[in-house]
């Protein structure tokens, strides 16, 4: 194994292990053998190498992705790669505190890869007559909402303890954007709590995924979910 990898093992190995989500170059280079100017040569900084980590880490995800076989229907897929992506998210919550909760792994490629491979079921939604918004902006709104879902259960897991949030959300966003993914029956409460839940988390997660334009029309529907009237 390279020094290089043998500092990204030791570094994921102690963020996944971390209380605080947070971890210290100094514990880096001890667990991986290794002294501080290696890993300054090799990563430039603490933050590239939370980059490098949170890449390799993700790469995991983003492998299975990327070898998945597509369905014989795109929105299967869509519904699938939300799934996954949450489960990852509660699976590595550190990791995907750092990717997607902050700006400090500015560097990563992995949100940029991730975007690549939603992109690519939403052209193929399009294709067929069935996107409601151009695919960029569709992919937008999908990692939005599926990110600040996942985001809401890895740092407040008191406030949203229901498992049925990240699916019942799923069903919401792509009723919206796919013409044959109507939500279920039961839309009322479900509906207003997972658009109240977005609408919270929304401003501290959408930077740089949409213009402020694409930012208010989410956000218009959203408030159209949330003061939907209540069934007499």
């Amino acid at each position: 194994m390279s020094t290089r990898a043998a500092i990204i093992e030791a570094a994921a190995e102690l963020l996944a292990q971390s209380p605080s989500g947070d971890i210290s170059t100094r514990a880096v280079c001890e667990a991986a053998g290794v002294q501080q100017p290696a890993l300054y040569r090799l990563f430039g900084d603490k933050d590239g190498l939370l980059a490098a980590t949170v890449d390799h880490v993700w790469d995991e995800y983003l492998g299975m992705k990327r070898a998945a076989e597509h369905s014989a229907d795109p929105l299967d897929d869509l519904r699938s790669g939300w799934d996954s992506h949450t489960r990852f998210a509660l699976a590595h919550p550190n990791a995907y505190r750092l990717l997607f909760g902050s700006g400090a792994v500015s560097q990563a490629e992995s949100a940029a890869e991730a975007m690549r491979l939603l992109r690519e079921v939403l052209d193929r939604l399009a294709a067929q007559g069935r996107l409601r918004l151009d695919p960029e902006v569709a992919a937008r709104v999908v990692m939005a909402a599926n990110t600040g879902v996942a985001l809401a259960l890895v740092l407040r897991p008191g406030l949203y303890p229901e498992e049925t949030l990240s699916p019942m959300l799923r069903d919401i966003v792509h009723g919206a954007l796919v013409s044959d993914a109507a939500p279920g029956q039961d839309e009322g409460a479900s509906d207003r709590i997972a658009a109240i839940t977005l609408r919270s988390a929304l401003p501290e997660t959408s930077g740089g995924l949409f213009t402020d334009r694409e930012a208010g029309l989410l956000d218009e529907w959203l408030e159209r979910i949330q003061s939907r009237p209540r069934p007499s």
